[in-house]
């Protein structure tokens, strides 16, 4: 009977992983496709073949590791948020809550502000990755490595504050209204004018966090039935928290420092995938991960087809469809108490 019920759903399951790849796969392409230059598909395809054309530079220098961000980041902040939701039991966390956002973008701030970042263009994304980690290194510190969820939210938003405070205080001291201007619209969160030098150093710990937190599905599983029963499990508590914690940290930090702060993606997605898989963690990560590379081609797409003098930035979008969205969860989870 087991077997018999477990087919339905894996069969879902398999369904809606080929439909969510198959929607990102035509994102993708649509991503090459539009722009200020209009280029046909058939055009695409003998860009990416042929590098004497002015359509391949679009296309290899511009558009494709603009995808590719946009695939990579999303995919990241989905997952984490996925993640740490089961991780926290708790449908409104995502990688803000702990302070990982805050702490990469604090670190990017600082490359920005100190000019490191126009001395040596490198140095935006490991300040970022580097920021990312210290923020983990000190929630971990201040919380303990058997903290409850309590104690590493409430961590986490003193963390979050602190490095808002930190940003702010670049902003205020900026030598001249040109520097502060270029720190708020890195804030801001854009795929705009990236390159395969940011592809090439955020893939790496991007990856390495994919890997982390798609091996924490049994943790997570463990977790859902209370933190008692997960002992009983083998499940160890303090090594399950480090190892989401730590692997946002890691992806998260890799994809703030590149893009600039986009947030709500980490919230949204899971909440759209749980009703068509469960809520069963385990089974949330990956579409988690493949439709949040969906959303956010599907935000830099819309950018780019507005009619704007000015490029609006992809962190403004996922903002304006985000914050409505929080409202709602929040709504109903008032009505849920009443």
């Amino acid at each position: 009977m087991q077997r018999r019920e477990r087919r339905p759903a894996e069969l879902r399951r398999t369904w809606l992983l080929g439909g969510l790849s198959l929607a990102a796969c035509l994102l993708f392409l649509t991503a090459l496709v539009v722009g200020p230059v209009a280029i046909s598909p058939d055009r695409v395809l003998a860009a990416l073949f042929h590098s004497e054309t002015a359509d391949a530079i679009i296309i290899r220098e511009i558009r494709l590791p603009r995808a590719l961000l946009a695939a990579l980041v999303g995919a990241t902040l989905s997952l984490g948020g996925a993640a740490l939701q089961g991780l926290m039991r708790n449908p409104l966390a995502e990688p803000a809550v702990i302070g990982t956002s805050g702490f990469a973008s604090l670190g990017a701030v600082i490359a920005l502000y100190f000019g490191f970042a126009d001395a040596f263009p490198a140095a935006l994304p490991f300040a970022g990755i580097a920021g990312a980690l210290l923020g983990i290194a000190v929630l971990h510190a201040i919380a303990g490595r058997d903290a409850s969820v309590l104690t590493l939210i409430l961590a986490g938003v003193a963390l979050s504050s602190l490095a808002g405070a930190g940003v702010a205080l670049a902003l205020n001291l900026s030598p001249n209204p040109f520097a502060a201007l270029e720190i708020a619209f890195w804030l801001l969160g854009s795929l705009e004018d990236r390159s395969f030098i940011h592809v090439g150093l955020a893939a790496g710990p991007i990856v390495a966090a994919w890997a982390v937190l798609l091996s924490s599905g049994r943790a997570l599983e463990a977790l859902t039935l209370g933190e008692d029963v997960a002992r009983t499990l083998n499940v160890s508590l303090g090594r399950a928290r480090l190892q989401v914690i730590g692997g946002v940290g890691l992806g998260v930090g890799a994809a703030v420092a590149v893009t600039g702060l986009i947030g709500f993606v980490g919230l949204i997605v899971p909440h759209l995938i749980r009703p068509l898989v469960g809520h069963r963690p385990a089974d949330l990560l990956l579409p988690s991960a493949i439709a949040g590379a969906a959303l956010l081609l599907a935000a830099d797409i819309l950018v780019r087809l507005l009619p704007t003098h000015t490029e609006i930035k992809v962190g403004v979008i996922t903002a304006l469809i985000g914050v409505p969205f929080f409202l709602l969860l929040l709504t109903r989870a008032r009505q849920r108490l009443v």
